[in-house]
């Protein structure tokens, strides 16, 4: 790691069982450069931080992991990339997902209270990472992401990065009608709000995440265990600033 990258405490490693070949990094708000609302390490590119701290906070993400992630430009929608195909990309692709099987390409999300998920497989051939907000998780990007994949779902795990808690995620019954009509069993993932009164729910996008994993074969699942909203001092949020940057979730294979 190199001296000017983001101290420990600024990155998150995930605890789950990956194969050893499978490295993985989670960004937190501290470490870089950027200041105001974005302060320190906004990795956003389009909301409306500095273009040169931004390049420069994605320096020192780039220097901690060894190599340069591979951005995406997030569309809330289904379209997963090859990342490899995109490693000198000057526009990045819209997607909402990555997936790599070559070494030291790095598949990234970037997220301030939408959902990212990392995926591996139990043999280490194969890695993605995904943003899923309401939106997304709802049309299916885990399913296309899997299915890029292209191992048995029973082979991959799964970690829930920092996202929205289940206390902070206020939705309408339109996003609980929405998703009940495609699982019903996403009912047990809303609950009546205290504060918004009627028609106002709370969400559990871990929860939701949990159960279209579940339904495509995926029950090694991790993570899971942040509110973005609640933790000021680790994570931007949006739905709490408005005007706030962008961590990031990343996973890429060792070199050979």
């Amino acid at each position: 790691m190199s001296t000017n990258a983001p101290a420990p405490d600024a990155l998150i490693i995930p605890a789950w069982p990956a194969p050893s070949g499978v490295r993985s990094l989670i960004t937190t708000r501290r470490g870089g450069v950027s200041t105001g609302p974005y302060a320190s390490l906004n990795l956003g590119d389009h909301v409306g931080d500095d273009p040169r701290a931004v390049a420069a906070n994605r320096v020192l993400v780039a220097e901690a992991v060894g190599a340069p992630p591979v951005w995406l430009n997030q569309v809330h929608g289904t379209s997963v990339v090859d990342a490899a195909i995109h490693l000198a990309a000057v526009v990045p692709p819209e997607a909402d997902a990555a997936w790599a099987r070559a070494p030291s390409v790095v598949c990234t999300a970037m997220t301030a209270d939408c959902l990212p998920v990392l995926f591996c497989d139990t043999a280490g051939t194969v890695v993605a990472a995904a943003h899923a907000g309401w939106r997304g998780l709802l049309a299916g990007i885990l399913e296309e992401t899997i299915a890029a994949m292209r191992v048995p779902a029973g082979e991959i795990l799964a970690y829930l990065g920092p996202a929205i808690g289940p206390d902070a995620f206020e939705v309408g019954s339109e996003v609980r009608a929405a998703f009940m009509a495609r699982t019903p069993e996403a009912a047990v993932a809303f609950r009546p709000s205290s504060e918004g009164g009627d028609g106002k729910w709370l969400a559990d996008i871990y929860l939701l995440a949990r159960q279209r994993l579940a339904q495509q074969g995926v029950r090694k699942v991790f993570g899971g265990d942040f509110c973005t909203v609640t933790d000021r001092e680790r994570f931007f949020s949006y739905r709490r600033d408005g005007q706030t940057g962008r961590m990031a979730s990343m996973i890429w294979l060792d070199r050979d």
